[in-house]
């Protein structure tokens, strides 16, 4: 398995394990359906609402914000999302998202047991893929592999005994405020040109591949980005006029955080455009994402 290329003692050399992710924007075909399927069926709130935009969460910062283009097309042999990933606070969470589910009456794609997480899998109105998961204690994930940092696996998740675990209550209309933006994971064209981008230039740790998939991280989290190759290798970028990714945020610490990814970015030959509080900046597949500082 690859090896960051960089320094891990050297300042600045990776991306600091305080990271998180903020905000992922979608392009949707028709904002209404949108609001009401995030609001509806994942207990999203409403934090606010100018059309052709609309901003959603669990009442802080905003998870998705959905962007209405009537005339958008679904994706087809594209890079671009394969799915946006919603970390709910506990286990018991997320029971209550699959009681959610169901209340809703919203098919559920699959299911698993990742060892280091559990996971349900479902599509919004436009195809866009959303996985809703809980994080097991760190103590209690897998050992990793020879060569690799974490260990994941696939396997059939016990969905009976998750929802068992909050038999008796009632459905709840608002999903916890502790929900945040865990990870994305993306279609890309090669796994290598992805390492090359999302570990050599912009800094996150390599922490697992499986078959056409690689998992990186800061902090030593499982995973706060996976990409792969199942759409096949070489998939050319997503038309301008697709629904699906527009951008995904990072948020970092510090400003100098910001900064030395910056300087990673630009030594690789990435070319970052300043926005405010923050660089956006594309991978070779044109997936659009933004390094944003907090402070």
């Amino acid at each position: 398995m690859p090896t960051a290329a960089t320094d891990d003692t050297a300042p600045g050399a990776t991306l600091p394990a305080a990271l998180r992710l903020g905000p992922v924007h979608l392009t949707v075909a028709d904002l209404d359906r949108s609001v009401a399927f995030y609001g509806d069926a994942l207990g999203l709130r409403l934090h606010r609402r100018h059309d052709p935009a609309a901003a959603m969460g669990t009442g802080a910062e905003d998870a998705v914000v959905l962007v209405e283009e009537p005339a958008a097309r679904p994706v087809g042999r594209h890079a671009g999302l394969f799915h946006v990933a919603l970390l709910h606070p506990s286990r018991q969470e997320l029971a209550r998202a699959v009681v959610r589910l169901g209340a809703a009456a919203v098919p559920i794609d699959g299911t698993a047991d990742h060892g280091v997480s559990e996971a349900i899998y479902l599509s919004d109105p436009d195809g866009n893929g959303v996985e809703l998961y809980a994080d097991r204690p760190r103590e209690r994930w897998p050992a990793p592999r020879p060569g690799e940092r974490v260990g994941m696996f696939t396997r059939p998740l016990d969905v009976r005994g998750l929802v068992e675990s909050v038999a008796g209550g009632e459905p709840r209309r608002h999903a916890d405020e502790g929900l945040v933006v865990g990870h994305v994971h993306l279609h890309v064209g090669d796994i290598d040109r992805g390492l090359a981008f999302y570990r050599d230039a912009l800094g996150f740790e390599a922490m697992a591949l499986l078959p056409g998939a690689a998992f990186v991280a800061a902090g030593g989290y499982h995973h706060h980005l996976g990409f792969n190759v199942w759409r096949g290798r070489d998939v050319p970028p997503a038309p301008a006029d697709a629904l699906g990714l527009r951008h995904w945020t990072i948020l970092l610490p510090r400003e100098a955080d910001l900064a030395a990814a910056g300087e990673r970015l630009a030594h690789a030959g990435f070319e970052a455009e300043g926005i405010d509080h923050g660089l956006a900046v594309r991978d070779p597949w044109e997936i659009a994402v933004r390094l944003v500082a907090r402070a």
